[in-house]
C-alpha cells in the first residue's frame, strides 16, 4: 500500500566564520560604546568572514553539515535554493558555485533574494517544487549572508547589527502530517526604500560617484523597518495560523529572523504566542540576514529543542519589504541528539 508523505526537514547545519568581532571594536568606528549597543540591539558580538571566504564558501560549509547530518552524499541532491542579499558576484548564481564546491553535480541550483526573508522563501519554492518530484527527492535550501563587505563603518545605524554567516537545511519526504504544515510569503513593495544597497545595479551602475557617495554600502531606515515589523509580522503570523487551523497556543516553538533583540521584544507581545519557546543566537552572532533563522534552527537543533511532533514557526522580514513564514510539524530528523538524552546526560554529569 502507498503510503502518503510531506516534505519536511531532515536534518540542518550552520557555519560561522572563526572571527569574533566584539561591540568595542564595531562601536570605536560607529562613534557609540559597547554598553549602547548591546542596550539599543542585546547583541554582544558578531563573527567576520575572512578576507579569502566569500557567500559561496560560507553556504557549502553550512550545506555540507546538512548531509552529514542527514547521511547524505551529495550526488543525492535534485534542488539547491541558495537565499542570499550578498552574492559573491552579480552573475552566475551563487548556488552555482555551491554546487560545484560540495560536488552536488545532479542538482539544479539558483538564487534568491528576498533579503533577510529570503530563507522562508527560497524553502517555500523548494517544498512546491519537491511535491512533484520522486519520494527519493532532497533539496538543500540556504540562507547565506556576507554583509561585513557592504556595511560603512561609520554609520551606527547599519554597523553594529550585522555579522557573517550561513545556514542550511536539507529537504526531503516525512510521515504525512509532518513536515510544512503552510507557508505565507508577503510583499510590499511600496515600501522597498526602507531598505537598499543603492548602487551596483542597472540603476545606478558602478562608478567612480557610487562609490565616491557610498552607493555600495547598505542602508536602512531604522525607524521605519521598526514600524513595519509592528505592524506587519503580527498580521502575517496569525493569518498563518488560520491558514494551518492551529491556534496560537499550539505553536511550541517560536524562530525568528535574528534582526534586533529590542525589536523583537517590543513585537513579542502583539504575536500571542507566550506558551512558545522563543530561539534567539543574535547575543553571539548578531543579524546574519537571511541566514539567521537556518544558523539559530541549526544550533536549537542540535541542542535537542525540538521533539518529533512539535509545531515550529519560522518568520523573516527584511528588505523589499517582504514578510515570510512557514509552520512545521516537527518531523524525526537524522543523527540529532535527542532531548532526552541530554537531559540524561545532564545528570549523570551532576550526579558524577
Amino acid at each position: 500500500m502507498h503510503r502518503p508523505y510531506s516534505i519536511g526537514v531532515i536534518s540542518t547545519g550552520s557555519y560561522l566564520p572563526s572571527t569574533v568581532v566584539h561591540n568595542d571594536e564595531i562601536g570605536q568606528r560607529a562613534g557609540v560604546t559597547a554598553e549602547w549597543i548591546e542596550r539599543k540591539t542585546g547583541i554582544r558580538q558578531r563573527r567576520r568572514a575572512a578576507p579569502h571566504e566569500a557567500t559561496s564558501d560560507l553556504a557549502a560549509a553550512a550545506a555540507e553539515r546538512a548531509l552529514e547530518q542527514a547521511g547524505l552524499t551529495a550526488d543525492r541532491i535534485s534542488y539547491i535554493v541558495l537565499a542570499t542579499s550578498t552574492p559573491d558576484h552579480p552573475q552566475p548564481a551563487t548556488a552555482s558555485i555551491v554546487q560545484s564546491l560540495i560536488g552536488a553535480t545532479n542538482a539544479a541550483a539558483f538564487d534568491v533574494n528576498a533579503v533577510c526573508s529570503g530563507f522562508v522563501y527560497a524553502l517555500t519554492a523548494a517544498e512546491r517544487i519537491l511535491r512533484g518530484e520522486p519520494e527519493d527527492s532532497y533539496a538543500l535550501v540556504i540562507g547565506a549572508d556576507v554583509y561585513s563587505r557592504i556595511l560603512d563603518y561609520t554609520d551606527r545605524k547599519t554597523a553594529i547589527l550585522f555579522g557573517d554567516g550561513a545556514g542550511a537545511v536539507v529537504l526531503g519526504r516525512v510521515p504525512n502530517g509532518q513536515g510544512t504544515l503552510a507557508t505565507s510569503l508577503i510583499t510590499r513593495g511600496d515600501q522597498h526604500r526602507l531598505i537598499s544597497v543603492p548602487a551596483g545595479g542597472s540603476r545606478h551602475p558602478a562608478s567612480a560617484g557610487t562609490l565616491e557617495d557610498g552607493g555600495h554600502f547598505f542602508r536602512m531606515d531604522g525607524r521605519g523597518v521598526r514600524d513595519f515589523v509592528q505592524e506587519n509580522l503580527p498580521a502575517a503570523v496569525h493569518s498563518l495560523l488560520r491558514k494551518a487551523g492551529l491556534l496560537r497556543h499550539q505553536v511550541d516553538h517560536f524562530v525568528p529572523h535574528q534582526a534586533n533583540g529590542v525589536m523583537l521584544g517590543e513585537v513579542w507581545p502583539e504575536l500571542g504566542l507566550g506558551s512558545a519557546d522563543c530561539h534567539l543566537a543574535l547575543e553571539l552572532y548578531g543579524n546574519t540576514g537571511s541566514a539567521s533563522i537556518p544558523i539559530t534552527l541549526d544550533l536549537s537543533h542540535r541542542q535537542g529543542a525540538f521533539t518529533e511532533d512539535d509545531v515550529v514557526l519560522m518568520s523573516g522580514f527584511g528588505g523589499g519589504m517582504s514578510v515570510g513564514s512557514a509552520l512545521l510539524r516537527w518531523a524525526p530528523t537524522r543523527h540529532a541528539r535527542p532531548a532526552r538524552l541530554r537531559a540524561l546526560e545532564r545528570e549523570l554529569a551532576v550526579a558524577g
